[in-house]
């Protein structure tokens, strides 16, 4: 697993160096976001939860039937979208309400 972090659209808010469990996400000299190691990304999602202009995506790899696919999220008030961007060029979403999501 590993996330991608588009630079030209980073706004150098650090959110997501903030919330890496792994201390993988580093900030540059022009305060950008990025990860120098991809690889060892645990896929946790947290950056992608906290980046709020949606720089950061997550690679879906052939074992989650992605094969290269990426996902994104956008926060719409306790609504959290999960997007994914087929290789395809399709676009599938996922709303999650998260006051609700662990309720049993």
């Amino acid at each position: 697993m590993s996330i991608a972090i588009n630079q030209n659209v980073c706004i150098g808010c650090g959110r997501c160096h903030d919330v890496c469990p792994g201390t993988l996400i580093k900030i540059n000299a022009d305060h950008k976001a990025y990860i120098k190691y991809p690889k060892d990304c645990w896929g946790c999602t947290s950056c992608l939860k906290e980046c709020p202009v949606h720089a950061i995506r997550f690679y879906l790899g052939a074992d989650m039937g992605g094969m290269g696919s990426l996902v994104h999220t956008e926060k719409e008030g306790d609504i959290l979208r999960w997007i994914v961007e087929w290789t395809d060029g399709t676009v599938s979403e996922i709303q999650v309400n998260q006051k609700e999501s662990n309720q049993y």
